[in-house]
Parts: structure tokens; sequence; C-alpha cells
């Protein structure tokens, strides 16, 4: 259930507050803005027993303690019904071995779905939505990845976006192309702002990430 009025899908952007609302997950209910005060990686798929999401809910189960290291929770969400939630995910125990410890969604209404922008507001069926949405501890929305029902995202991607998002949070530093924990960051222009000397380079200085 939604807190606020209906939101027109597509109309989420970076820098938007995410929409609040309340809902069924396979660990409880939840309020979205009870995630408040810590990082959240919210992300949708299409259905449950779908291939590809499968292994993927397989690589953020094996990785989840690298996500709560960085004080981020995950949150998922698909269509499908809570007691089909709660199948899938004996079926992964069962036959992969893996148990999934992060809460997931019911949205069969489509409800979340479309305020979020995950599928459009006629759509019939939940084929797009295969979307996450990083959101800070106030609850603004700083990046978003839409990836194609036969296409896998990439786990450890998921995980470097979270970690430069975190990283260059003061404003005072960019994360570079490939950026990884530990490399170099870039000043932002002016260049003076942190008190290095503006050079001919100054549109790509490095400084150090401490």
């Amino acid at each position: 259930m939604l807190d606020d009025a209906p939101i027109k899908s597509g109309m989420l952007r970076i820098g938007d507050h995410a929409p609040d609302f309340e809902a069924r997950t396979t660990q409880g209910p939840i309020k979205l803005s009870g995630y408040r005060g810590k990082w959240l990686i919210f992300f949708s798929h299409p259905a449950d027993f779908t291939p590809v999401c499968t292994t993927e809910f397989v690589a953020l189960a094996r990785k989840a303690d690298a996500f709560e290291k960085m004080d981020c929770a995950l949150l998922g969400l698909s269509v499908d019904s809570l007691y089909a939630h709660f199948a899938w995910i004996r079926a992964i125990q069962t036959q992969l071995n893996v148990q999934i410890s992060f809460p997931v969604v019911e949205d069969p209404s489509m409800a979340v779905g479309k305020a979020f922008g995950m599928i459009d507001e006629d759509a019939v069926n939940s084929t797009a939505m295969r979307t996450c949405y990083f959101i800070d501890p106030e609850g603004i929305i700083r990046a978003t990845t839409c990836y194609p029902h036969n296409v896998g995202r990439s786990v450890d991607e998921m995980i470097r976006l979270l970690a430069a998002l975190q990283t260059v949070d003061t404003g005072k530093a960019f994360a570079p192309e490939g950026w990884q924990p530990g490399d170099s960051l870039l000043a932002p222009s002016p260049s003076a702002a942190l008190g290095v000397e503006a050079g001919e380079d100054w549109f790509c200085k490095q400084i150090d990430p401490t």
C-alpha cells in the first residue's frame, strides 16, 4: 500500500525521494521508510522461478555479508504472491543449498512496480521489472540500473557502485571509470576547492582516496 498519492510511471529519477509503501514480505510486513538511516538496494524481478533471477538471488545471498558490512540492506520485489515467494526460496535452498536471507515483497497488483516506474502504468504483465534502486539513508534515490529479462545483473558491480556512492557522498571527490575501493579519486572542479593548484589537468586531477 503506497502512502503517497499515485506517481506516474517513469517519473522517478536520481535525486528523487523513494515513494514510501507498506507491504507483506517473506520476512513479515515492512515499510520502506523503516530502512531510513542505512543504505538500501531495492531490486525487482519479473516473476519467481525465472532462471536468470534465480542466479541473481543466489549471488546476492552468497554476498549478503558484504552488503551488511557496508551498512546496506537488500529488498527484493516480485508481482508473485507471498506463497510463490516461499516456494521459490525453498526450492533454491533445497536444490542449490543457498538460503535467501533478505526479504522479498509481494506486489500482485503491480502497484509498487508502477509507482517506482519499473513498469508502465498500462502494462498487463511484469516483463520489464528488472530495476535496481540504490537508496541512501535519507530515502533519496542515488542510482538506478535496469536490465532486460534475459541478461543477469552483476552483483559485483552492485557492490562496486554502492562503494563508489558511499565514497563520494561527501561531495569532495568523484569516482572515475572502473573505480574500485582504494583507487585514486578525481577532484571536482575547480580543483582549488580541495587546495589543489589548478593546472592543465584540472578536469582530470587524481587525488588520494584517503
